[in-house]
Formats: structure tokens, sequence, C-alpha cells
């Protein structure tokens, strides 16, 4: 869901960047009183509300705070900020199925908590966007992870064949705090805006084990590290340290002397050289020591184009061929992880588990999903791929129609192409590359 920013937030947000990119030394003094704004406080509540999400760890829901009156709820919260006595709530954690079978951690802020980070986003990223650097792609308006696999195709055809491809080790979990706070003092001097941010770093941690037990980690305070993924204010964090890394890259004359260029998205990382990978990964891992963070050695490797491949952002960056020439050229094409796991996502819709919904509904699911997959996936040759993933479709939902009425023979008679698609609706992915011009078999 898409949210209009308010006109008077809109000003307040255009006031702070015109500011902070006129002026690159300036530091703001007076921010906190910003972030209880009446119409700022609303407006991050509208997004936190459209971003729905789970309850926190006092259980509190969306519709409890409806019920209760939403205006009323804000003036609380607005009072606790202003007369700095709000205190946020630990973190629920949350763990997520990643596609190579581990689980990455998720932290839940309680609403009221995820309300007063967007607040403080709403003022302190247009103050901080200014000093983003071009190569980050991450979290910002007008930029997209698309943006950076461009990004690294443009640069690939430009000579730039040699690839450090780069792996962080649990960066969220392992940015300093302090080294984190200085840099965002270096903009912001104001005293309660700098504790609010302290306070959120340090929150303690809170998980429920399988026998129902709940235990609470001061970790992050203990060690002084890390920002949990699923806070709102995380991004925003995330990218003001790693700005540390790009800008630390370019005053030290790594890449103007290795014509070596970094690609960021969040924590995933690739430096495109003309030579020299093999000094560029040296010269990375002193900068990453330096700044307190752990290359992942064993995902951390020199890539060499066209003799080899590698993936970014679901890509996978190589050699392709041109069926008009037969040409060999450097390009992208969806992963086949990406492929696997798209594929692996239609299977649990079409589950027997769904059986009693109605095809219309799976159909509608299964549309939903592909497209989503398929607006991302719209660079190079996606033709082989999206054949896969539409075959996949047909099958797991003619399998899926079996099982529902009973039919054990004769599936693709009862069940033809045609009325998959035309009947029921399913979307045949290959029609959308009739307008790439890249995008043939």
């Amino acid at each position: 869901m898409s949210l209009t920013t308010p006109l008077s937030v809109q000003k307040l947000q255009t006031a702070l960047h015109d500011k902070a990119k006129g002026s690159p030394n300036f530091r703001f003094y007076a921010l906190y009183d910003k972030v209880y704004r009446e119409d700022v406080m609303a407006f991050a509540y509208e997004c936190c509300k459209a971003n729905r999400g789970a309850a926190g760890v006092d259980g509190q829901t969306f519709e409890d705070i409806e019920e209760y009156g939403v205006k009323k709820w804000l003036d609380e919260l607005t009072q606790e900020l202003k007369s700095r006595t709000y205190r946020p709530q630990p973190v629920r954690r949350v763990w997520i199925p990643k596609p190579d079978g581990k689980q990455r951690p998720l932290g839940v802020p309680a609403i009221k908590d995820r309300v007063a980070q967007t607040a403080a986003v709403l003022v302190l990223e247009p103050i901080f966007e200014a000093d983003l650097q071009p190569e980050q792609y991450a979290y910002r308006a007008d930029r997209s992870a698309l943006d950076a696999v461009r990004h690294v195709h443009k640069l690939l055809n430009t000579g730039h064949e040699q690839i450090v491809d780069a792996d962080l080790s649990g960066y969220f979990d392992s940015i300093p705090h302090a080294d984190l706070l200085k840099s965002v003092a270096r903009r912001i001097v104001d005293g309660a805006m700098l504790h609010l941010i302290k306070m959120w770093l340090e929150v303690p941690v809170e998980e429920t084990d399988e026998k129902g037990n709940k235990h609470r980690s001061t970790r992050n305070r203990d060690e002084g590290r890390g920002t949990p993924q699923g806070a709102p204010i995380s991004p925003l964090l995330s990218n003001l340290y790693m700005r540390r890394f790009v800008l630390g890259w370019k005053k030290l004359g790594h890449e103007k002397r290795l014509a070596a260029y970094i690609v960021n998205y969040a924590d995933d990382l690739v430096i495109c050289c003309r030579g020299q990978a093999e000094e560029a990964l040296a010269r990375m891992r002193d900068i990453m020591t330096k700044l307190k963070l752990t290359v992942n050695e064993t995902k951390t490797r020199v890539c060499k184009l066209p003799e080899e491949k590698f993936d970014f952002l679901g890509y996978t960056f190589g050699r392709c061929y041109s069926t008009k020439t037969g040409r060999a050229y450097l390009g992208t094409v969806p992963s086949k992880k990406r492929v696997i796991r798209i594929c692996a996502a239609i299977s649990e819709m079409t589950g027997r588990e769904q059986i009693q919904l109605d095809p219309k509904q799976v159909t509608a699911k299964l549309n939903r999903t592909m497209i989503g997959w398929a607006n991302y996936f719209c660079l190079g040759p996606v033709s082989k791929a999206y054949r896969a993933v539409e075959r996949h479709s047909r099958k797991r939902l003619r399998q899926w129609l079996c099982a529902k009425h009973q039919i054990s023979w004769q599936a693709t008679r009862k069940f033809p192409d045609e009325m998959l698609h035309e009947v029921l609706g399913l979307i045949r992915l290959t029609r959308r590359t009739s307008s790439f011009p890249w995008a043939s078999p």
C-alpha cells in the first residue's frame, strides 16, 4: 500500500534535506521536537498500519489501538516522548526460514516503538539522504535493487570484468554502536535524539522457546553492537554505517587507483574492477576490519568474467548468447536459486491443505505471486525462466484440481492448458516478454 506524505511533513523533510545538502558540515541541534509533531506522529502511525505486521511483546494489535482510539493512543505516546519518559519495550524475536535451510533472526518491536521509530526516520532520513553515496541503492527513494543490477551490468560492459563478490557475516548484528553513533553525531547534535537512537540500539530481545518459556537477551547492550532487522530505523542506520566503507574506499584512492567500483544494496556488495581484483579484495578486507565487520571468507571470492559467473540480488551475471546472431555478450538472467524458490512457493500455494479454497482464489494467489516475481525479474533474457515457472504453475494447479475433484486420471484432458489460462485466468508469463526486446529464449 502506497501512502501520500502529508504536505506539512513534505515541507519539513524538504527543508531538512535542502539544509543538509547545501551545508555538508552543518550539524542539526533541534530535531527531537519534530519527532512528536502531531502531523509526523499521525503519518508515522499510518505508515506502520499500512505495513501491517504482527504484535510485539505487549501483544497489542492495530485493532486494539483502533478500538481504544487512535488519537488518544497517539496523544499518550506524544506525551511520553515530549516529557522524555518514553522507554522502548523489548523486541520480540522471530525466526524466518532462509532458502539454504538456515534461519534469519527478525526483530518485531511493539507497535508503539515502531511508530516512534518511524516518526524519527521521517525526520532523520532527509538529512542523511543528502550524505549517502550514489553507490548505495537500498531503502532509498527513487532507487531500487533493479537499479543496482543495471549499474553492475553497465560496469561489466565497460570493461570491469573482474568482480569481488563479497559477503559479510551478520552485518546487521555486527554494527558497532559507538562507531555508528559517531556517524549519526556527525550530523546530529541533539542530545535527546541521540539518546533515543541509543535506547533503540540497546533494547533487549525477547524470545519464546519451544516450551513457551520467554527469555530476554541484553546482548546488543552488553556487546555494544547490532541493530535488529525488522525495526523501522534499522535500514537507515545500516545504510549510514555502510556509507563509511563506500566513502573510505574512495577517499583512500582505491576506486581510482584500482579502477574498482562498488555497488551496494543493504549488506550485499560487489566491487567491479578492470583488473587487480585480488588487491581490491585485500583492501576491502582491511577496511572492513577497521570498521569491525567480518568478511565471510567462505562466500567471498574473486570472479573473472566471461569464464565465470556470479550472483547478485537474485540475478546471475555472466556470458549469454544472442538467439538472433549467436553472439556472446555479458548479461543477466534470473538465478536458478530464485527460479527454484518461486516454484517452491507455487507448490506451497497448491498443496493439499489448500483444497478447501475456490479454484479462482488459488489462481488469483498464484497470479499475484508470479506477477510480483516477474516484475522484478524483467532484465535480460528471461524467457527460459518464465517458461519454467509457467510450466510448473500449470502442473501444480492441475494436480491441485485433480485432488480437489478426486480425479486420478486424464488430468491433462480434464484440465487442459486452455482451461487453466482462459477459464481460471492463470497468467501466461511468457506473453509478457513480447514487450521485452532482450527477452527472447
